[in-house]
């Protein structure tokens, strides 16, 4: 398949997750891509595997994505899809959450984004896709997920106006809200594999399709966003792909 034939890719947090699967999925379609993230050997090994480019750079850091988008507007000019992928989770209750971890969620999962969306504009090509990886968090209300679910909630809103704002050029933004999605990040919590192995079977009796999610299923729907000739009429949308969890 080549439907990205000679189209530039830029996916943020690309060495693992969802966004390593976006990365291989864009890559089998012809695209040239690069990807992002924080840990350098990660991100190598990453694009190693997938072969393809790869910057290292923080989404918190302004600094670092000025860096980003000058290395690839030097090396591949123009953007024709965007995947701002990159995100932390933490989940605590209001009661006991922290400057530190409320700072470090928002200004990654929003901030981050926030900039990454403004700075990458310029060398975005009009009719380019950019494609926003949120969480179903954004729409419910669970306990301990209260700053997660506000810097997801504010993304979701950063994209509509987005799509208002970037409609002159044709140039179309979308989100999807992940849910329950079996990615390396679920070991970053410090649990043993009992722990999350009960935490996996109570998350799934939540899910009205009773199992989790993959990477490849998020990065199949983000492919399809991306592609203006499956989607050249969708903009400003929230896609859910979380087994029916947020109707429940």
């Amino acid at each position: 398949m080549s439907a990205f034939k000679n189209k530039i890719a830029v996916v943020t947090g690309g060495n693992s997750g969802i966004g390593f699967a976006a990365a291989q999925e864009l890559k089998s379609q012809g695209a040239q891509v690069v990807i992002t993230g924080r840990r350098k050997e990660a991100l190598q090994a990453a694009a190693t595997s997938l072969g393809v480019d790869h910057y290292t750079s923080d989404q918190s850091n302004l600094t670092d994505t000025d860096a980003l988008v000058k290395y690839v507007s030097s090396q591949y000019g123009k953007v024709d899809v965007l995947i701002v992928n990159a995100g932390v989770a933490s989940f605590q209750p209001i009661a006991i959450t922290s400057e530190d971890v409320f700072d470090s969620l928002m200004n990654i999962n929003f901030k981050g984004a926030f900039f990454t969306l403004q700075k990458f504009l310029p060398i975005l090509n009009d009719g380019a896709s950019v494609v926003l990886i949120s969480s179903n968090s954004a729409t419910l209300s669970m306990p301990g997920t209260s700053v997660y679910s506000a810097s997801k909630a504010a993304l979701n809103t950063l994209m509509r106006i987005a799509a208002v704002e970037f409609a002159p050029r044709k140039i179309r933004v979308n989100v999807i809200n992940p849910g329950p999605t079996e990615t390396e990040m679920v070991h970053k919590f410090g649990f043993d594999e009992q722990t999350l192995k009960g935490m996996r079977e109570a998350i799934v009796q939540q899910i009205p399709l009773s199992k989790t999610g993959t990477a490849k299923d998020v990065a199949i729907l983000a492919l399809y966003l991306a592609n203006n000739e499956t989607s050249s009429f969708i903009t400003g949308a929230e896609f859910f792909i979380d087994g029916g969890m947020n109707i429940k």
